[in-house]
């Protein structure tokens, strides 16, 4: 893990893995709660699921993005994309739900407040990602570099091999 990462995954992987432990004892208002947000805002996906299952599917995968952000082995790359995925479904949540947004569609209302916020959450895993593929790719060039060197050293050791026999 780069150092420089280490705040930005420690705050939002906290944060994350909090959320998702907390929800694991849902109550089944809580779970109706949850469920209802997320059929209302992702019909297609979550209408058909009980809701103590969904409270369980959400629990168990914040608790995975947290934890993807606070283990150093996962790469920058793969743990900001998780941030990133989970925070654009809840600014998605956020964005398909009239009563969030004030009669622009985009300033929060008092509702939309808690949920708007999330946008950090969405700027941290880009910021993740950017890093992890920029530092991948200026690692790959180090790489090559320093295979073309060693190339070059080989073959000029064995062409001062050559002329001196």
């Amino acid at each position: 893990m780069n150092p420089t990462h280490i705040p930005i995954r420690v705050a939002t992987g906290a944060y994350i893995l909090n959320s998702g432990i907390g929800k694991l004892g849902a109550d089944e208002g809580t779970a109706q709660f949850l469920h209802g947000a997320a059929a209302g805002t992702y019909p297609s996906v979550f209408k058909d699921m009980k809701p103590k299952t969904f409270a369980q599917v959400l629990a168990y995968s914040e608790i995975a993005v947290g934890g993807a952000l606070l283990l150093p082995k996962v790469n920058a790359t793969v743990a900001g994309a998780a941030l990133t995925g989970f925070g654009a479904s809840l600014l998605g949540m956020y964005l398909k739900t009239p009563s969030m947004t004030l009669d622009d569609g985009i300033r929060p209302s008092q509702e939309g407040i808690g949920v708007a916020k999330d946008v950090w959450l969405v700027g941290a895993g880009m910021t993740l990602v950017a890093q992890g593929v920029t530092s991948a790719a200026k690692s790959g060039v180090k790489s090559s570099r320093k295979a073309t060197k060693r190339a070059a050293k080989n073959a000029s050791k064995k062409a001062s091999s050559l002329t001196s026999s």
